[in-house]
């Protein structure tokens, strides 16, 4: 009766979804803001060993979304989809890692090694947790009506952490910390795609090839609008704001 569930989903819900993931996984500005001050509020909770500011953090974090549009990617056979959410993932642990280490270098030089760290080491158990997760959190976003249980998902795949563990031991030049939180969050990774992927392929979502790429559109276009506006606010002084909004809706005709 269970897997009644992968099947009984609409057309317009299926739609819905792919829409909103593709949407919560472009790289905005305000996107890599979110994954900054996630980063923060972990590598703060690691350096003054309190899981409750780490579990925090992983609620605030948007990284589930661009992991999840990978597989969604993969199921449609849509490069660009792929390609689109690997360099958002790829830029937003970049900055993760280089926010953690400027942390734990400017607030924690003297500390050595936090408590949290000392225990870590990598496991197929997090691989594990993370299939689990990654079904769990494919299916709330996916049914409208649970989508209030995927931040308690988003905190059981732990993709924080182990980006903010990167950071911290660059900083304190601890190697084996590096790549033992680089394994938790590889793991992690590769456990929540193939879940995400199944749960894709029984719903059915190969079906939605054309409103991904119309949404991927949709989603550029605004991209671009965003950077011509903040170019030609630089250009134009304030008075001349009309001229500046004529050249912005030229730009975009173009």
């Amino acid at each position: 009766m269970a897997f009644i569930s992968f099947y009984n989903l609409s057309e317009v819900d299926r739609q819905k979804a792919t829409e909103t993931l593709i949407t919560q996984s472009t790289p905005t500005q305000d996107f890599f803001f979110m994954i900054v001050l996630s980063i923060l509020m972990a590598t703060f909770g690691i350096l003054i060993n309190s899981m409750a500011v780490v579990i925090g953090s992983m609620l605030v974090a948007p990284l589930l979304s661009p992991i999840l549009s990978v597989a969604l990617g993969i199921i449609l056979a849509d490069r660009k989809l792929i390609q689109r959410s690997v360099n958002t993932i790829l830029k937003s642990t970049g900055i993760g890692i280089i926010a953690a280490a400027l942390v734990t270098l400017f607030f924690a030089p003297e500390i050595i090694a936090p408590e949290m760290l000392r225990n870590l080491e990598p496991s197929f158990l997090y691989m594990g947790v993370a299939i689990v997760a990654g079904f769990a959190a494919t299916f709330a976003l996916i049914k409208p009506q649970l989508n209030a249980t995927l931040p308690g998902a988003a905190i059981a795949v732990a993709l924080v952490p182990p980006l903010a563990l990167i950071g911290v031991g660059i900083a304190k030049f601890n190697w084996e910390i590096v790549t033992n939180s680089l394994a938790i969050f590889v793991l992690n990774l590769i456990g929540i795609i193939f879940a995400s992927m199944i749960t894709f392929s029984l719903m059915n979502f190969y079906r939605e090839r054309g409103i991904a790429q119309e949404t991927i559109i949709e989603e550029e276009e605004k991209l671009a609008g965003e950077k011509i506006a903040e170019k030609l606010a630089k250009e134009f002084p304030e008075e001349d704001l009309e001229t500046g909004l004529g050249a912005v809706t030229k730009e975009t005709e173009k």
